[in-house]
């Protein structure tokens, strides 16, 4: 799974940083703007996941829903 948070380093960014890392999910960041931008991206944190982009709210359902499901 190859998971890369775009980021601006603002509170909701570092908030999803966190908790990737409280899921203990590897992930890279990308923090270029003008990369971000040239991708369309105009609001962040955005979550990429084998490609699928996720927004702030859905990255979060993401994480929840993985964490619970693997609680085991």
């Amino acid at each position: 799974m190859r998971v890369i948070l775009y980021s601006n380093h603002c509170p909701c960014c570092e908030v999803l940083a966190a908790a990737l890392n409280k899921a203990a999910i590897t992930y890279e960041t990308v923090s270029d703007t003008e990369q971000m931008l040239a991708m369309g991206l105009t609001h962040l944190p955005m979550l990429s996941v084998d490609g699928n982009m996720m927004n702030y709210p859905a990255a979060l359902a993401w994480l929840k829903e993985r964490t619970e499901t693997h609680a085991d």
